[in-house]
């Protein structure tokens, strides 16, 4: 077995050499300038290289060496290894030597590493190059994203201190539809079947959670009940969704370029959207401005729309719409800013991801608005139709809980209803 800095010098020269190979061939044959060659015929070459180099290496070696070259010059060099793995969710390079990964729901540290923080940057610029995007000194983080759709994040010096710091968040190849989210027990058939008669009902819902609860998922997952036939906006920061209406256009935010003009906003994109003749409007995320604008859209003809926003719980949801709307600047008094979330939002779905990695519904709430009787203005306050409740942790400290059923009637069903839905068959437990 090779120690570490033996092996990494190897590498590293024979990086070079194959480097220059290709090199060579491209500037001998002008026909070929767009060589490219797969990574069958990339690891041949590197194992005639340690041949001629007389390196004796046990079978093990010399597989991850010519893996380890192969990934350098084609993939993303030792995270490569990684993004090919269907149990990774998530890839984050704190520093060259320290690398953890999400699998299951659970951050794992990695044995992987990268040769230094200039190695990180070589693989930030394949990454971001492609994509007609810079990162320097004066640009020094970027977002991105991946052919295969996965979402990427660098930021460098002197805004990382350690080292350039790389973050990569994947997707699920299949996107996740309701029936799965309920096989991962996120959510009981019962919630699922109330959702689903929610979507295809036209009720406005919010996803609400935290970072990496899974909110993209469930978006993704209810959108899939909308009907055929709708036609359907779609507004991102970073292009995420997967969805697979027939009828389907999506919009994608723009930054400023490096002179700082240019940029594309959410907001703008909403604003756009109403012009494209929607039926409904998925919004990624409210962060800002553009809550109002989506309420707009979902008081003013465009029932069954669906947005997301960080948030704790459904109150503390509401709360932070509230704030984007007024912080946005458009002078409106709060009682008028409370009655657009009153009569916009309906239902709320709070996801969070537990201790154990599980990510669970732990609530679908909907939305009460009533009068106060003091000065006659929209109060908001929210009621759980269902919620998971934590019992307690196993021997592996784990939570241990249940979904439970309110014994109140919500107040959407008599939309369901009037969708033709039975309220009775969309609550029966189950």
């Amino acid at each position: 077995m090779m120690n570490k800095r033996n092996r990494q010098a190897l590498e590293d020269h024979l990086h070079r050499a194959v480097s220059e190979y290709l090199q060579k061939q491209r500037k001998n044959s002008p026909q070929r300038s767009n060589l490219v060659l797969s990574d069958d015929e990339l690891s041949v070459i590197t194992r005639n290289f340690l041949s001629e180099k007389g390196e004796i290496l046990s079978k093990s070696d010399q597989g991850e060496i010519i893996s380890s070259v192969v990934h350098r010059i084609t993939g993303l060099g030792p995270i490569e290894p990684l993004l090919k793995d269907p149990q990774v969710s998530e890839v984050m390079v704190n520093k060259p030597d320290e690398i953890f990964i999400e699998r299951e729901g659970k951050l794992v540290p990695v044995n992987e590493s990268f040769r230094d923080p200039e190695h990180i940057l070589q693989v930030i610029d394949r990454i971001v190059s492609p994509l007609g995007r810079r990162i320097d000194e004066s640009v020094p983080f970027v977002d991105a994203r991946l052919p295969d759709g996965s979402r990427v994040n660098a930021i460098i010096p002197p805004l990382s201190l350690k080292s350039p710091a790389l973050t990569i968040r994947r997707f699920a190849a299949t996107p996740f539809s309701l029936k799965s989210l309920v096989k991962l027990e996120s959510m009981t058939n019962t919630m699922a079947r109330f959702l689903q008669a929610c979507v295809r009902s036209r009720i406005n819902i919010l996803i609400s959670g935290g970072t990496g609860s899974g909110k993209t998922s469930m978006l993704n997952a209810l959108a899939r009940c909308i009907p055929p036939g709708e036609r359907v906006i779609t507004i991102e920061d970073i292009a995420e969704l997967q969805l697979t209406c027939q009828n389907l256009v999506s919009l994608e935010a723009r930054l400023p370029n490096v002179e700082g003009r240019g940029e594309i906003t959410i907001r703008t994109l909403v604003r756009n959207a109403l012009r494209m003749r929607p039926d409904r409007i998925i919004v990624g995320e409210v962060r800002g401005a553009e809550a109002f604008d989506m309420l707009q859209a979902m008081n003013t003809g465009h029932p069954g729309s669906l947005t997301t926003i960080h948030a704790n719980s459904p109150a503390d949801a509401v709360r932070r719409l509230e704030s984007m709307v007024i912080m946005a600047g458009l002078d409106l008094p709060q009682p008028a800013v409370k009655e657009q979330i009153a009569f916009a939002i309906e239902l709320i779905v709070q996801v969070q991801r537990l201790p154990d990695g599980s990510r669970k519904v732990v609530s679908i709430a909907e939305v009460i608005p009533s009068v106060n009787d003091n000065d006659g203005n929209i109060r908001i306050r929210t009621r759980d139709i269902f919620y998971y409740r934590t019992k307690g942790l196993d021997h592996q400290d784990s939570p241990v809980g249940g979904f439970v059923i309110s014994r109140t009637q919500p107040n959407c069903l008599v939309a369901m209803k009037n969708q033709g839905f039975s309220p009775q068959a969309e609550l029966r437990d189950g």
